[in-house]
């Protein structure tokens, strides 16, 4: 087992290793004063999981209930965000309760957001069963949920108690989940520098989950330390992630996050070629490993509809867009421009090759 110390606002550790989820009742006693925990999940991961989970904190002495909603993002809305309150209030959780968001991305968002806000914060922790939740999501404190205008429009940065990854949970991932997460790993690589790049262009991810989730964990761990609240260097997380956002929007969400964000980094990158800030054989490695991991390259949508989506992104005001520009592996910068630029990024970011 590997241990990350964030030194957030909160701070507090991320565990990761194989078959450690047997320690989530322990860890929970030793770290809470909750006598009950109320446990947010989907429909598919409660069908792996979920009564084991219980039953281990059971054991523990919890008097555990389970809140689950039907997978997808589609789900990530504030009548979810309701229920779980409701749920939460009915089964009389207090303050010292605690909130056990077990699944991936969308789970850990709501459930995070919920406890945050549930009689003005009550304690969480994160069991992430995805390879995208484990290296990127469940770390840094971003709650959330969406709005028909877009994603993660309502939310707040709220810190869990603890974060436990079981890579064994992994081996159960549909591969399109690990094709999603694999993305954010390449992020990553791309942000961090040629060590991890050439890690995972030698070596299959799913061959070394501990070694790399503790990598990408470490690094989103000094980006949190470093800017909690999203104001500076932490944007850079967001390589890829403008335009990915925008894909999955005009897709309505039938193309995935990570593979959005791998569509994003190709074509941003296309981008940065063109306009001088990268040379070609950066682009061409960073596509071939996106390639490798069974992902995209090419942008599927007009400028045109990109660009509108893109303008609902919260981290984009009324005459400003920002976004992540590569110059090289390890060497990402931040880049606000006006709207009309910004057309002109897309536009060489679609572009085909």
């Amino acid at each position: 087992m590997q241990t990350v110390h964030v030194n957030a606002g909160q701070p507090y550790d991320v565990y990761i290793g194989s078959g450690i989820i047997t320690s989530l009742g322990e860890r929970l006693a030793a770290e809470t004063k909750a006598k009950k925990a109320t446990i947010v999940s989907d429909d598919r991961v409660w069908s792996l999981y979920g009564t084991k989970v219980q039953n281990i904190l059971g054991e523990a002495g919890f008097l555990a209930e389970c809140c689950l909603f039907a997978h997808g993002e589609e789900s990530k809305n504030l009548t979810t965000y309701g229920q779980i309150l409701e749920k939460m209030s009915g089964f009389g959780m207090t303050r010292e309760d605690v909130v056990v968001a077990l699944g991936g991305g969308v789970v850990g968002d709501i459930a995070g957001f919920a406890a945050a806000t549930y009689q003005r914060g009550i304690p969480f922790v994160q069991v992430p069963t995805t390879l995208l939740a484990a290296v990127d999501s469940s770390v840094g404190g971003k709650t959330a949920v969406d709005l028909p205008s877009g994603k993660n429009q309502v939310g707040c940065f709220y810190q869990p108690v603890f974060v436990l990854c079981d890579t064994d949970l992994l081996a159960t991932l549909p591969i399109e989940e690990y094709r999603n997460g694999s993305a954010e790993i390449i992020k990553y690589a791309m942000l961090d520098g040629l060590e991890l790049f050439e890690k995972i262009e030698k070596t299959a991810i799913c061959s070394q989950y501990e070694d790399i989730i503790s990598r990408c964990v470490q690094i989103k761990s000094r980006f949190v330390e470093n800017d909690e609240f999203d104001r500076g260097q932490r944007m850079l997380l967001n390589f890829g992630h403008t335009i990915g956002h925008a894909v999955e929007a005009c897709s309505d969400f039938a193309i995935p996050h990570g593979t959005g964000v791998a569509i994003g980094m190709a074509a941003i990158t296309r981008a940065a070629v063109h306009f001088g800030y990268c040379e070609n054989t950066i682009c061409e490695r960073l596509h071939a490993l996106i390639q490798t991991y069974g992902l995209p390259v090419e942008v599927p949508y007009e400028t045109e509809d990109l660009f509108e989506a893109a303008a609902k992104d919260k981290k984009n005001t009324a005459n400003t867009m920002r976004f992540i520009v590569p110059k090289g592996i390890g060497d990402c910068e931040v880049m606000e421009v006006s709207g009309s630029v910004f057309m002109e990024w897309l536009r060489a970011a679609v572009a085909e090759e």
